[in-house]
């Protein structure tokens, strides 16, 4: 019988699971789609039963009886925060990372605090991180909280574990990243008791194991977990200072390791025998962006709308500023507003879906221009880099060639590989993996005529100054 790993990956929109063997060979995969509302403007949420259900459904149509499960990897969405009871029974909505309800509280937060934030976490406050949720829950009902992660083990064990990963702690506003613990004081600043927060254990400690889980035999350990775009940075093989990832989903992701800590946009991007930190800058809108426009257009879907793009050789003055829930790195202004500018009577769809296509690229190039050192190239993964359109526009705005990953999702790749190493397999995948080369295009005065261009639309939607 062959030994595999269970790679589960807990999304925004959808839930995957993968059977990965020692090798990285994927075996068998499964997906279920995860339902987003939003009663309010500014409200994102999600069911809880529902979003457990998608990761049954996923498990349940990749399984196959010629396979021996030897450990379950879980790689998650990241700052998304859930509340629940004693008897595992969800209390109130699961609150997205999308999710800018507590903008204003945030806000009203004195400006020590926010210090505090930055020396104890390498982040700032705002609303997309975990800390205002969780308060804004507890405000609400007595309840255990926390990240997807946390959520997902409770379940997974039978609602015998309440536990988180430190990647995971490290994106709630509550973690200290020197300490490697919850700090009392972030816990006292936001109004979170540490009794109902998860205990903190490293990336591949060990959470439990199975217990009462529809399709899967009991016992099975949960072996390794990692946040979805730290997983993606595993998978990609970086690891070492220099290699700049970026993953391409809902929102995106531009993640670099560095040596040591750096109280400025830094993250715990794993913890193993030593911690890993790494810069990072988040966008909101980059997926969101896309599939908005393909509904504004009239069009089925994302492919559509990037088939429909590359119709044309240039957005012709259109741009498009996706700050739909403001702006994330490196403008975080949370007060911005989306915009479509440059538009003429010669204007069409097809300018108008290639303004989209350029807007993700402008975004990650926005990050990347505050990475410090010499980039020498961009790895991508996520769904969207299936567009070789957007790939090539990539490496034409940034200047230096994007290497796009054979496997599009490979955050349950990167967690699965994370697990087998736990459990003493030799791995080094990302050595073995072949990737798709987007060389840049235009020359230096065309490709700063464009970025110009984008930024002075940006200042445009900006209410807080540069």
């Amino acid at each position: 019988m062959v030994q595999a790993v269970l790679a589960i990956d807990q999304g925004t929109t959808n839930s995957k699971a993968a059977l990965v063997t020692a090798d990285g060979t994927v075996l068998a995969t499964g997906s279920a789609p995860v339902g987003l509302s939003s009663p309010r403007p500014g409200w994102v949420e999600q069911d809880a039963e529902n979003l457990w259900q998608s990761v049954l459904q996923a498990v349940k149509s990749c399984l196959t009886p010629e396979v021996e499960i030897v450990g379950i990897a879980l790689s998650t969405q990241r700052e998304s925060v859930v509340g629940w009871n004693s008897s595992g029974e969800s209390v109130g909505p699961v609150l997205g990372w999308q999710d800018v309800r507590t903008t204003s509280w945030c806000a009203q937060l004195p400006h020590s605090v926010d210090e505090l934030v930055r020396r104890r976490t390498g982040l700032r406050v705002d609303a997309m991180f975990s800390a205002p949720k969780m308060r804004w829950l507890l405000d609400r009902s007595d309840a255990l909280v926390g990240t997807v992660d946390s959520w997902l083990i409770h379940r997974l064990t039978g609602c015998r574990e309440h536990l988180t990963e430190a990647g995971n702690a490290s994106r709630t506003l509550l973690y200290d990243l020197m300490a490697l613990d919850w700090s009392d004081e972030l816990l006292n600043a936001f109004g979170v008791p540490r009794g109902a927060l998860p205990g903190v254990r490293a990336s591949d400690a060990g959470f439990g194991s199975t217990a009462g889980v529809p399709g899967l035999a009991d016992g099975i350990p949960i072996v390794a977990v990692l946040a979805d775009s730290h997983a993606a940075m595993y998978g990609q093989g970086c690891t070492e200072a220099g290699l700049v990832k970026a993953t391409y989903g809902t929102g995106s992701s531009v993640m670099t390791p560095v040596d040591g800590f750096v109280p400025s946009g830094c993250t715990l991007a794993w913890l193993t025998d030593r911690p890993v930190y790494a810069l990072e800058g988040n966008i909101v809108s980059s997926g969101a962006a896309l599939a908005w426009t393909a509904e504004l257009l009239g069009l089925p879907d994302v492919g559509a709308l990037t088939a429909l793009a590359a119709t044309v050789p240039a957005a012709d003055g259109v741009v498009l500023v996706p700050a739909f829930a403001g702006l994330g790195a490196p403008h975080w202004d949370r007060e911005a507003r989306a915009a479509l500018t440059g538009m003429s009577s010669s204007t069409t769809r097809a300018h108008i879906a290639r303004a989209a296509v350029d807007a993700v690229a402008h975004q990650i190039c926005d990050i990347a221009d505050t990475i410090p050192g010499t980039l020498s190239s961009l790895r991508a993964d996520g769904g969207a880099t299936v567009s070789d359109l957007l790939m090539q526009t990539q490496a034409d705005l940034l200047g230096h060639p994007v290497e796009a990953a054979d496997v599009a999702e490979i955050s349950a790749l990167g967690v699965a590989e994370l697990a087998w190493t736990t459990l003493g397999a030799t791995t080094g995948w990302a050595g073995k993996r072949s990737y798709r080369t987007f060389e840049p295009g235009p020359d230096a005065g065309e490709r700063g005529r464009r970025r110009a261009e984008w930024a002075q639309a940006v200042a445009s939607v900006r209410i807080r100054p540069a």
